[in-house]
């Protein structure tokens, strides 16, 4: 339950001085660092969970047929974000498509020894060129034609997914897996929205009265707003850089 005192009125925050804000910002923080240690708490556990191995799945790739241990391309360690994909579509789920628009640089895994690629179901021409029509940098694979998508949590016309794959040598392990909104964790988009007074602004959250509030996911780019922004036509946009 709100109370109107929650809100200064006309979705606005109330106003009061600066010492009041200050000391309701500790309070709110004394919680935000609390969050904080529980994540390292998480991390910690995550560190410690057992694995278990894969088959020798062969993948598609830009050059044609690959081995999974060798999508490593020599590092340890691999994250694997499973694309959603509809065939015959020629826009893709657009909160994979947005979701993914936010890597545009992941160098800075080098030094950790990992590098993080999109997998999805779509035919590897298909998905290549899909990739291009939305901008996306980041390197994809098909599983069209390999069980390797299903057995992960992202089966032919189903969801998303993300996993983390170990090597040892030629041999895979599956470390960890997510879906849902458990892949929020490794994205900055929610978290930089989350920050907002407003925040996403979706019904479903707790908000003061009188915050703007709709549908979920009305906020979202959609495909069609990723590949206009950042796709291969986007140049051709009057006054695009």
């Amino acid at each position: 339950m709100h109370t109107e005192s929650e809100s200064g009125g006309g979705g606005l925050p109330r106003i009061v001085d600066e010492a009041t804000w200050r000391a309701e910002l500790a309070e709110l923080r004394t919680r935000e660092k609390a969050a904080t240690r529980e994540l390292d708490a998480i991390a910690a556990q995550r560190r410690r969970l057992p694995m278990v191995r894969l088959p020798d799945y062969t993948l598609e790739g830009p050059d044609g047929p690959v081995r999974l241990v060798d999508v490593f391309q020599g590092r340890s360690q691999l994250i694997v974000y499973s694309h959603m994909w509809h065939p015959g579509e020629e826009w893709q789920c657009g909160g994979c498509t947005s979701f993914t628009s936010q890597f545009t640089r992941l160098d800075f895994l080098d030094p950790y020894d990992a590098r993080f690629v999109v997998v999805t179901q779509g035919p590897i021409d298909e998905a290549l060129a899909y990739r291009a029509r939305v901008g996306n940098r980041m390197a994809w694979y098909s599983t069209a034609n390999s069980p390797f998508g299903a057995d992960l949590g992202a089966p032919p016309h189903g969801g998303f997914a993300l996993n983390v794959l170990l090597r040892d040598g030629d041999a895979v392990f599956r470390t960890w897996h997510t879906d849902g909104r458990g892949v929020e964790q490794v994205a900055h988009t929610f978290p930089l929205v989350d920050l907002l007074p407003w925040g996403r602004q979706e019904e479903w959250q707790d908000a003061p009265e009188g915050w703007p509030q709709g549908p979920a996911f009305a906020g979202w780019l959609s495909s069609q707003d990723v590949g206009r922004l950042y796709g291969s036509e986007a140049g051709e946009r009057p006054g695009a850089a």
